[in-house]
Formats: C-alpha cells, sequence, structure tokens
C-alpha cells in the first residue's frame, strides 16, 4: 500500500528538483539542478556565460523532514572565462551552498540557532552530527572577532576581566559596549590585561567609532586605565561605583572581624550567640533589613561604638553615592565625609582615603551622568553560567564566538 504523500516547497531559489528517494538508511535524498545559466570569474570578477561542463555529484545536509536527515545531490557547473588568459574554467557559485562546506547554508543557520544558550555536544547528539561537525559550523560561520564594519556607535565602554579557570586563573579581559537603547554589544575577548595588550585592541577601534565613545568605565586596574588614558584621551573615565563601594566596605569589615573577635573573648557564649547573623546585616542595604536584623545590630553597636560610627560613616558615603547630584555638589559632600573620618578617630577608611585621593577625578566622572560597569558585571554574570554549561572555554577565540552567538543568535538565525 503507497504511503500518503504531501508536497512540500524547497525555500532555495535557482534549482530545479529532478527526483527524490529515501535510502535504506531512512536519509531523504533530493537530487537538484542549478537554474542559474551564469558565473562569476574569480580572477577578473566578469559575469561568464560559456558553459564547460560540470564537477562530481556534491551531497549536502539540509533542513530535515518530518523527522528525516535530508540532503540535497546536485553537480556543479563548470563555466569558461572568456576573458582571462588561458580561459580558465570556474565553478558556479551558488548562494546556499559554500564551495568546501559539507551543509546547506540553511542547515548552518538552523545549528547555529540550536547552539544559542546550549553546547556543542549537546547539538551534536540532538543533530546526529560529530563534535567537530558543529564546531565547524561555529567557526565558519561566527567570526572569532569584532566586525567593526556593522558597529555605527559604542556609547558607553566596559572593561571588565575573568578567569577562564578556577582559583582566579588565566584572566581574559571582556570588551563590551553598552548602547544608549540599553542594548549590548560584545566587542573583544582579550586574551590577557597586561596594558599592551589593551592599547593594541584600543588602536583597532575605528577612529568613526572613538567619537562615538562617551565614556570608558573600568576598575581601578592601571593596565586599563593607563591605556583608555593613552588612547582614548578625550573619553571620560569613570571608576566603576561598585568597586569604589567595595574598597570602603572593607573598612567596615576590618572593624567588624576585629571587633567581633574582641566581643568573642569578653561575652559569655549564651550573650555572643545573640550577635549570630550582625554580618549579612551589616552588608545589607539599611532599607532592607529585618526587624530582627535591626535588633541584632542594635545589640552589637550598644557592644561596640567603633562598628557603629564605622556603619555610619560608610552609609553616609552611599548614600552620596545615591544622591543625583552635579559633580561639584559630589565633591564638597565627599571632602566633608573624609572631615568626618579624620575626626572620628578611625584607622579602618585610610587605605580607602588613599584610593580616592589617587582616583579623584574618575570616581567623581561617576556623578557626570551616574554611568557605571554594572552592566559589564552582570554580562560576565552570563559568561560564567556559558562556562559552567560547556565544562570550560579556554579558546579565547571561541570564547568570543560563544559569547557573540548567546548574544546576537536570536535576532541573526530566529
Amino acid at each position: 500500500m503507497a504511503k500518503p504523500q504531501v508536497t512540500i516547497p524547497i525555500e532555495i531559489p535557482d534549482i530545479r528538483v529532478l527526483k527524490s528517494e529515501i535510502n535504506p538508511s531512512g536519509d531523504l535524498i533530493i537530487t537538484v539542478e542549478s537554474t542559474k545559466e551564469t558565473a562569476v570569474c574569480q580572477r577578473c570578477g566578469k559575469v561568464i556565460r560559456k558553459f564547460h561542463g560540470h564537477d562530481d555529484w556534491v551531497k549536502v545536509r539540509y533542513l530535515s523532514v518530518f523527522g528525516h536527515p535530508t540532503y540535497l545531490r546536485y553537480r556543479p557547473k563548470r563555466y569558461r572565462c572568456e576573458y582571462c588568459d588561458g580561459q580558465p574554467t570556474i565553478s558556479q557559485g551558488l548562494d546556499w551552498h559554500e564551495p568546501n562546506s559539507p551543509n546547506t547554508s540553511s542547515y548552518e543557520h538552523h545549528v547555529l540557532l540550536q547552539l544559542v544558550n546550549a553546547t556543542i555536544e549537546d547539538v551534536a547528539v540532538k543533530e546526529g552530527l560529530s563534535y567537530d561537525s558543529v564546531l565547524g559550523v561555529l567557526e565558519r560561520r561566527i567570526s572569532d572577532k569584532v566586525d567593526w564594519s556593522r558597529c555605527l556607535r559604542i556609547d558607553r565602554l566596559g572593561l571588565d576581566e575573568i578567569a577562564l579557570k578556577k582559583g582566579h586563573r588565566d584572566f581574559v579581559v571582556i570588551v563590551t559596549s553598552r548602547l544608549k537603547d540599553g542594548r549590548m554589544a560584545i566587542l573583544a575577548v582579550l586574551a590577557d590585561r597586561q596594558k599592551a595588550t589593551v592599547v593594541e585592541f584600543l588602536r583597532s577601534i575605528p577612529q568613526r567609532l572613538k567619537k562615538t565613545i562617551d565614556c570608558a568605565c573600568c576598575d581601578m586596574y592601571e593596565g586599563y586605565t593607563e591605556a583608555i588614558r593613552e588612547e582614548l584621551p578625550i573619553v571620560r573615565l569613570v571608576i566603576d561605583r561598585f568597586h569604589v563601594t567595595q574598597a570602603y566596605r572593607d573598612g567596615l569589615e576590618y572593624v567588624r572581624k576585629t571587633e567581633l573577635k574582641r566581643l568573642k573573648n569578653e561575652l559569655p557564649a549564651q550573650e555572643y550567640e545573640l550577635l549570630k547573623g550582625s554580618m549579612w546585616a551589616l552588608r545589607k542595604e539599611k532599607q532592607e533589613l529585618s526587624p530582627e536584623e535591626h535588633q541584632t545590630l542594635g545589640r552589637l553597636f550598644d557592644l561596640s561604638s567603633d562598628l557603629k560610627m564605622a556603619y555610619d560613616l560608610q552609609n553616609r558615603l552611599t548614600d552620596i553615592f545615591e544622591e543625583h547630584i552635579s559633580v561639584k555638589a559630589a565633591k564638597t559632600k565627599i571632602k566633608k565625609w573624609m572631615i568626618a573620618v579624620t575626626q572620628s578617630g578611625l584607622h579602618c577608611f585610610d587605605r580607602f582615603i588613599k584610593t580616592l585621593v589617587h582616583w579623584w577625578k574618575e570616581i567623581l566622572n561617576y556623578f557626570v551622568a551616574r554611568e557605571t560597569s554594572g552592566f559589564v558585571e552582570g554580562f560576565n554574570n552570563k559568561i560564567k553560567v556559558l562556562k559552567r554549561r560547556c565544562y570550560g572555554i579556554t579558546n579565547v577565540a571561541h570564547l568570543f564566538q560563544r559569547i557573540y552567538l548567546d548574544l546576537e543568535g536570536y535576532r541573526l538565525f530566529a
């Protein structure tokens, strides 16, 4: 009894279907021929029309049909160029298949779509391909560096590092852009965070795009800041507010450890137990504290006036960074805060104040437009998920390709 059949159009222009069959392995083989009557000479670039013959049969993977792996089978046409010396013969180029690729372009787009937020191994299993075949699609279709010709502007430049291996080893630098409409773009994955490496990348940015950079956000690493000052001298350099916050919170953390160690030796165990949870309460924003945490902090501050002073000073500085104020107003308020620290007699913020003085202009630049590299930090968390999903990616080029695909894959291939 004949099986029911349906007709499905092949979404490929300029071909004629000659026949279709299912082989013993269950693969659907569709034999086609090109209906194009011209080719383009690879030497002179002219359109040529003198037909010469055919190459050997080629079989390439196409989109599966009803669960059957599907292949297109065809013989590339050859044409003779009468314009070039020696009249060489040229294989006809086809929009739907790149020479030497085992797949049609549409199938490779399908594979790349499956790779978004997935692993190469997963896609290989689902598509019945080898790991190297899927990797080959990625390497053919996704560039391992940014295509500047497709970038219209950069707006906010962000630099931050991540460790490729556990234990903060093998740092690479993630360079990103955040556009005014909120979209993010990956610009580079640099092999290390040396100044020379960062300078080399910044020099590669076309001049037309450098003019679109409003600011550059990074942490207090000299390799980044010196490279930016050298190559982007008119760009506003902003030390990320959250790295600044971490620096002055270290001062409170030092007092907390010192005071709790003292109180553990001085208080009865039962009374000291009442201070349990104070570490997390101290780290929380004031408005997020629960009634129980307020109570815990109250007990702690009754026992340690130094810790209360450090806590109040920390929150006072945080409040300044939360305010929507001008650079001039911020400068005045931060100077008053520094005076208050000196008058308190506490030394826990001494190291931070040195940092503050050293990076004074770059820290105050935050108040120009309240830019941060928070977008970079959030993006880095996505990269960490990618690394865990793929059990680590140590190849910098592959890391760029995977990040780019996760960011842009749905827009490009869905």
